[in-house]
């Protein structure tokens, strides 16, 4: 049989919260002070501060992800609404894909905010209604490699005759032959010119020995492709793609 302990159970001590004649109960945070309930009792507490170390691939992306996120709040009240309007046209990339749920105007901000910057060129992207993007798929065509770096070659084909104005985005993982997929290990890497009408082009993937930490004569890859508008920004819905890599 086990043992009960004799001690009574130790809980932190946190202040309680006294009605008064102007707010009888609190929820939620205010500022630093987060209210909560306990046995029909109200407490408060503060909210511990917390700093995201990061590793060095992930700063750049934080602080891309909150200069974003600082230009948004410095835009007029105006035309954020004006984003939120555009945004009511865009399908959603998460289920549920349902034609009634739409993003909000931070959203669609936020996203051609990074595709600007995923170009080469980050700046304030302009409130422009939302195009529907051509339908396409994609082939691996071969790969090249020179010292130590990887050029992947596609074929794109789409359904649109104006697919100068995209660029072909990728998150990319190469693994041993028969290795699973590991999200954590994709990279984003963009195709080095816009797609043009042969349908052909090109990703180049630096350093690629070191970033998988492998160097063998083939790979498998895990694969999600994706097109940026040029023009707006925006980003179209990714899809899964595996495929294998012959470096020799």
């Amino acid at each position: 049989m086990g043992m009960q302990s004799s001690q009574p159970a130790i809980y932190a001590v946190m202040p309680k919260y006294l009605p008064n004649t102007r707010f009888s109960d609190c929820w939620s945070s205010m500022g630093n002070i987060t209210f909560y309930h306990r046995n029909g009792q109200c407490y408060y507490k503060k909210k511990p501060v917390y700093t995201f170390p990061g590793t060095a691939l992930q700063l750049p992306k934080v602080n891309l992800h909150q200069r974003a996120l600082s230009a948004w709040r410095k835009l007029s009240h105006e035309v954020q609404l004006q984003w939120n309007e555009y945004a009511k046209r865009v399908p959603s990339k998460r289920p549920p894909y349902d034609p009634y749920v739409c993003i909000t105007g931070h959203n669609l901000f936020v996203s051609a905010y990074h595709g600007f910057a995923q170009l080469g060129h980050e700046r304030i992207p302009e409130p422009q209604p939302w195009e529907p993007f051509p339908i396409i798929t994609m082939e691996y065509v071969d790969a090249q490699k020179s010292a130590e770096n990887l050029r992947l070659r596609f074929r794109l084909t789409m359904s649109s005759c104006s697919c100068s104005r995209y660029r072909l985005h990728i998150k990319l993982q190469l693994t041993y032959p028969g290795g699973g997929k590991r999200p954590g290990y994709m990279r984003v890497f963009i195709a080095e010119d816009n797609c043009k009408d042969d349908g052909l082009v090109t990703v180049l993937i630096p350093g690629y020995i070191s970033i998988w930490n492998l160097d063998l004569p083939e790979y498998k890859a895990y694969c999600r492709y994706a097109l940026i508008d040029t023009v707006t920004g925006y980003r179209s819905r990714a899809t899964d793609y595996l495929f294998d890599v012959k470096t020799r």
